[in-house]
This record gives C-alpha cells, structure tokens and sequence, in this order.
C-alpha cells in the first residue's frame, strides 16, 4: 500500500485507568517520531473534542512532561462517555467529525477506550470508508473490566487488580485486631464481567484475602449468601466477602438497590451502593459487627500501585496502533497475545477487527468460577498473577506523586 502522509488524531473515553496514559504516550512518542505523520492532536475529552474542534497540539508539549505519562493515572487528555447515533439514522456527527478531518488534513485517528469507545471507533471508521476518505483508524484498547471480545487481557486491569488484591490484604490484616469478630464486605467494580472481583482472590491465593467472592458471571442468592456468611463467622470468627456491584438475581435485576440512581451516556446503570447495603442485611441476620467498603474510584485510579507490567504493555499497545496504521492497516483494535517461552510469560500485540470487538464482553470462564458460586479456582490465579509483576520507578517531588503537566495548546 502507498505511503499515507497526513495528521493525527488520538482520543481517550469511558473510564479512566491508571495506565491509560500510557497508552496514549504510545500514540503520541511514536507518531512525533514517523515521518508519515505530519502533526499530531489529542482530542479534548475524547469524540467531543473532535466534534467541538478542541484539539491540543502534542507537538508543543515538553517532551519529559510527556514521558510522565507512563506513570500518571486518568485521562489526561480528558474522557467522555458520547455515544454516537447509527449513521443511517442520523450522520450529523460523522458529516462533522469529516469536516474536521478535513480541515486538518487528519489521515490516522486512534481511539483509546473501552467497548462503548471501540464501537465509536468502529463507526467511524466504516463511515469514513463509506464515503472514500482515506483514513486508518485504529483502536487502542482500556479497560480495568478487562472485558474487551478477542485481546488476552486488556491495559489497565492488571493494575486495577494488583491494587484490589493488595487493598484486600492490608483490609484483611485490620479486620482482625480486635477480640470481637466482625464480617467485612467489600464492593469491586465490574457490572457484567468478574475480572476485577475475581482478583480479591489472588490476596486469598497468599492467605490474607476473602472467604468469600461472588461474581456477576452467575446468579446470585442471598438465602445462600447468608447461608455462607453465617457458616464462615461461626468457624473463623470473622468472615471477609468480596462482591462485584453488578451481581444479579436470577431474574437480571441488581443487587444493587442503587442501580436505578442514574445512567451513563450510554444508558448503564451507575451502579454502587451494594457494599453497604449486604452490610445492613448481614447484620440483622446475624447481629455481628459488620463493615461495607466500597473501593470505587481508588481501584482504577490507584498509580501508586500499578503494574511494571501492565504499564509496559500498555504503552506497547499505543505504539503498535501507530506502526500498523503507518503500515497501512486501519480498521483494527490492538489485542494482546500471551506465549511462555522457556517458562517465562511473554506478551505480544495482535489485531482484532473493530466489528468484532465492539460491544461484545468478555467474561470470566464458567470453569474457574467454583462449583458453590462463592470463590475462585487455581487458573484464574495462573492467569493473572504473571500481569501484575513489577514495581514502576514512580517519579516523586517531596516523597509525592509527580504526574504529567500538560499545557494543551489549543490548535488555531
């Protein structure tokens, strides 16, 4: 294919993780260096930014400012959660994001999200097709739900998971001070896939986490639940639970009696509140002490406990959306591949078709979730302790974070 010589344009959206930046310094670092791309922009809060014609000139940024990045969790560029119409119904927004395309000569756009964010990404690209603009668009995957269809695992979940399991462990330490017992619930992220409350196991796996974990992959009973709660209390005296907010009955509906608070751009439930209210529910069964914790945004937000890894990788994945589109490839997301090579875990970057991907959720194998629906088996453990190995250099200024300060120079 022949050389593609234009400007670029990268994105965030949805949820922010602590290592999303690095990805977009992926993007970033690595289209300033090829010469096919002549400018590079990073879009002000994700698709909006493009369609309000709110683009920051990366080229204007210090470059050890940008190299900050890798260690500076959310967006920095800005989120948003928009979802996009059906171009057949109503091509308002892609005519826009054309002109705007248009207008700065921008023949590579990548997208740094989750599902809903890959189902833009994949929109856009099939219009711009459709209308025979040559542009490859890329998709550079995030999320700490670890739910994107076809990747081995997606960037930002192993972070999120090494903070959840050592969260776990030092919860587990306090919760056992004193002489008298008490139950601990703690409420993970994750509305339709485990992933992350699964990782309470891996504090478990090293004696110091949950008896008990109930993911949204299966129904759940609160008869049971008691049951369980109750069981272990009598035993151990204490008893520590580990519950995704998005468990479910099995007719469908939440646990959750917040899930009806509010809704995201893309009509989810904003769920939360459901630590708290098995914590209300426990005690008048059982008359212990009990105590909800709901870790919300610290579990996504937590640099401070990020993977090496998973920082490693992430840049990786924004990098190889460069080098592939440069390439001539669009139309694709950034998946992971995972291989042992003389026993030593190895990650290499694959391409997954944007249709594929977009809207489809990954979920926590059947198998590794046990026969009673309240814990985990082995090959979940297999498969994340190699994710959340090493420990980043985190740059400090008076023994705290320094994260990136951008000047986002508005393009004129």
């Amino acid at each position: 294919m022949s050389e593609l010589k234009g400007a670029c344009i990268v994105g965030q959206s949805g949820g922010p993780t602590s290592v999303i930046n690095a990805s977009v310094y992926g993007v970033v670092d690595t289209a300033l260096k090829n010469p096919s791309i002549t400018r590079v922009f990073g879009a002000e809060h994700g698709i909006k930014g493009v369609l309000n014609d709110r683009l920051f000139d990366m080229s204007q940024e210090d470059p050890a400012e940008l190299e900050l990045l890798k260690y500076t969790p959310s967006s920095a560029l800005g989120s948003c959660r928009y979802k996009m119409k059906d171009p057949d119904v109503d091509d308002t927004d892609y005519k826009r994001i054309l002109e705007i395309f248009k207008k700065y000569d921008v023949r590579y756009f990548f997208y740094n999200g989750g599902n809903d964010s890959m189902d833009t990404c994949n929109k856009i690209s099939k219009y711009m097709q459709k209308v025979g603009y040559e542009c490859r668009v890329m998709g550079v995957p995030k999320t700490i739900d670890n739910d994107l269809f076809g990747t081995d695992h997606c960037p930002g979940f192993a972070s999120a998971a090494k903070y959840i399991a050592t969260s776990c462990m030092e919860v587990y330490q306090d919760a056992r001070v004193y002489d008298t017992g008490m139950v601990c619930i703690i409420e993970i992220m994750g509305r339709h896939a485990g992933w992350l409350t699964a990782a309470a196991a891996l504090a478990t796996a090293y004696n110091a986490g949950p008896d008990l974990i109930y993911l949204p992959e299966v129904d759940f009973d609160m008869d049971q639940f008691l049951s369980d709660v109750e069981r272990i209390y009598k035993e151990k005296g204490n008893c520590m639970v580990a519950v995704s907010e998005g468990i479910h009955y099995a007719d469908g509906s939440f646990v959750s009696e917040a899930k009806t608070s509010a809704t995201d751009g893309f009509g989810h439930a904003q769920l939360g509140g459901l630590a708290a209210m098995l914590a209300d529910v426990v005690k008048q069964k059982t008359g212990a002490k009990v105590r909800g914790i709901e870790l919300s945004l610290l579990q996504r937000c937590g640099a401070h406990l990020a993977s090496e890894t998973d920082i490693e990788e992430s840049y990786m994945s924004g990098k190889a959306a460069v080098e592939n589109a440069v390439a001539g490839i669009t139309d694709k997301m950034v998946g992971f591949e995972r291989s042992y090579e003389d026993g030593q875990y190895v990650c290499k970057t694959k391409l997954l078709g944007l249709t594929d991907v977009a809207n489809t959720e990954k979920k926590v194998p059947l198998e590794w979730i046990n026969a009673a629906h309240n814990g985990i088996e082995k090959p979940f453990i297999d498969y994340v302790l190699p994710l959340v190995q090493g420990e980043p250099k985190l740059p400090k200024q008076d023994s705290l974070p320094r994260f990136a300060k951008l000047k986002k120079v508005i393009v004129k």
